[in-house]
């Protein structure tokens, strides 16, 4: 969970609250980012996104916490760096509640692929690099 000192202003909260997508940012293996559009939730002081077990950005986290997150409107920024954690359920109901109410009933917890299982990355803020304003 972040520190309460580093939640950001009103303003970006509640654009924390309705915007869809955030960009992802980790680490491979070779040192290179891999970088990805993700659904999100932004609770208890942390980012919170949904992903298959298998997917690149977990293995990726699985070898190098450190990502980078950013959302899509390049006017008024709002970049955030931390260390991701993977949670493999039971999944905390606060959290699967908020994906379900973001995005009309969606299951995060649910498989996309047939034999696939989910994890919950969650992303405490370490440091905000950029809460709105462009610089």
């Amino acid at each position: 969970m972040t520190d309460p000192e580093l939640l950001p202003e009103a303003a970006v909260l509640g654009r924390l609250g309705h915007e869809k997508n955030v960009w992802l940012c980790t680490v491979r293996p070779n040192g290179s980012p891999h970088v990805t559009p993700v659904w999100f939730v932004f609770l208890q002081g942390s980012w919170w996104i949904g992903a298959d077990s298998g997917s690149i950005k977990v293995r990726n986290v699985e070898k190098c916490p450190r990502v980078s997150l950013a959302l899509e409107d390049g006017r008024f920024p709002v970049v955030a760096e931390g260390n991701a954690v993977l949670h493999r359920g039971p999944y905390p109901e606060e959290i699967t509640d908020a994906f379900a109410l973001k995005y009309d009933g969606w299951d995060v917890s649910a498989p996309h692929r047939p034999g696939g299982d989910r994890v919950l990355v969650e992303v405490a803020v370490q440091r905000w690099l950029l809460t709105g304003t462009a610089q």
